[in-house]
């Protein structure tokens, strides 16, 4: 019997959450252990203010989505356990109906040392308008398609040291995820459909290559430093054209092999921050770079009142030019922050993105408002202009969309 995947979805996450529920409600309390249990329940609409390019596509997409995180501390808070498992249900894209775990592991400290196992998700980079260093976790493309900071979870072996001299890391990632694309009813889409079916790698391994990455941070006065390095498979695949198994066109998925070594800076001075992040890049028999740094200077208190006003610059540059996996190659970021610091956190940030080579322009807008201590209301808004068919991002120009959330926490 076939079963919905949507329907199949509610279920997972359902079970899950009662299954956790009932068994942390269950175990008893002992000296040393502690409990946490937070999350969400989040419906959300979008808007897509644009004609589809596909005349199965829709204006407007509904769903809700929640997210549960146990915690679990024990031998004095020294060993740990975390779980947080996720959950989709759209109403008009079944590849939009998912679930993930973003983690399940367990972290042991022991003096200076840390040892994680398990599913987790690793953060790297400083600037505001892209995370060109941030290389470890896969993007959930379908949750976040144009800043892409939402991550699915990867399984890794992470190792932690703090030192006088900074704090080394070490990973090492046994599997790779693929990148999550929209179905034919989803937007933002391609132009032509994604076909995962037809994914290949460069390495003979496939899905199963072994990454690995070494990361040291350290902090020297004003300046927050980050140096890292990853060898394994591109977590932005080339997209090339093919025929499905039906003899449509469509795109097919190539993972590729890369060495990587990154840097990331942050430095606070006063009102300014200054930021910088970039890489230099080994990637099928070729060297190239790309970087992406700004200042943004804050206006404190501006009016009399307890608001707060930034101010951001940016530029990212790739030297491979136009390409179809970076389309921050010769662009400029242009922002302003707004914080009102209410007990509501009210926050806007307005910004948009300029194309120095082709002319295009993306403009995004992000809202936030607590309602009260368990809910808060989001709008995001995403609108591109005078992109041409040369620019990457044409692929979904014609997807701008007005985004609302309304998240009850608990």
């Amino acid at each position: 019997m076939h079963i919905p995947s949507h329907l199949l979805t509610l279920a997972v996450f359902s079970a899950l959450y009662g299954v956790l529920t009932l068994g942390l409600s269950a175990m008893p309390a002992h000296a040393g252990e502690d409990f946490e249990m937070s999350g969400y329940v989040e419906p959300e609409l979008r808007l897509f203010t644009a004609n589809a390019s596909q005349t199965r596509q829709r204006d407007v997409d509904a769903s809700i989505a929640g997210e549960v995180t146990i915690k679990y501390f024990w031998d004095n808070n020294d060993q740990s356990l975390i779980v947080t498992p996720f959950a989709r249900i759209a109403t008009r894209d079944n590849h939009r109906s998912h679930w993930d775990m973003r983690e399940a592991r367990y972290n042991l400290y022991r003096g200076n040392w840390e040892l994680g196992l398990g599913i987790d998700k690793v953060f790297w980079g400083v600037t505001e308008a892209v995370h060109l260093v941030d290389v470890i976790n896969q993007t959930d493309w379908i949750e976040d398609p144009v800043k892409q900071e939402a991550k699915l979870g990867l399984a890794m072996l992470r190792l932690r040291t703090r030192q006088d001299f900074g704090t080394f890391e070490a990973f090492l990632l046994p599997g790779f995820r693929e990148l999550n694309y929209t179905g034919p009813d989803g937007r933002p889409a391609t132009d032509l459909p994604v076909d995962q079916s037809l994914t290949r790698y460069e390495s003979s391994k496939d899905a199963r290559h072994i990454d690995y990455a070494l990361r040291y941070s350290n902090s020297f006065g004003i300046v927050d430093m980050g140096l890292a390095y990853f060898d394994g498979t591109n977590r932005t695949p080339l997209l090339q054209p093919a025929l499905s198994r039906d003899g449509d066109l469509v795109l097919a998925p190539y993972y590729t092999q890369m060495k990587q070594v990154s840097l990331d800076l942050q430095a606070t001075k006063g009102a300014w921050l200054y930021k910088l992040e970039g890489y230099t890049r080994h990637e099928l028999g070729d060297n190239y770079q790309a970087a992406t740094g700004g200042i943004e200077y804050t206006f404190y208190g501006i009016g009399g009142s307890d608001s707060d006003l930034g101010l951001v610059a940016e530029y990212a540059i790739d030297t491979r030019g136009i390409n179809p996996r970076n389309p921050y190659q010769n662009d400029g970021f242009l922002a302003l922050r707004w914080a009102a610091n209410d007990t509501a956190s009210t926050s806007l940030l307005g910004g948009v993105d300029i194309d120095a080579e082709t002319g295009a322009l993306a403009f995004r807008f992000k809202g936030q408002r607590r309602l009260d201590e368990d809910y808060r209301l989001s709008l995001e808004a995403y609108v591109f202009q005078n992109v041409p068919a040369k620019d990457v991002v044409s692929n979904i120009a014609d997807d701008d969309y007005i985004q609302l959330r309304l998240a009850r926490y608990f």
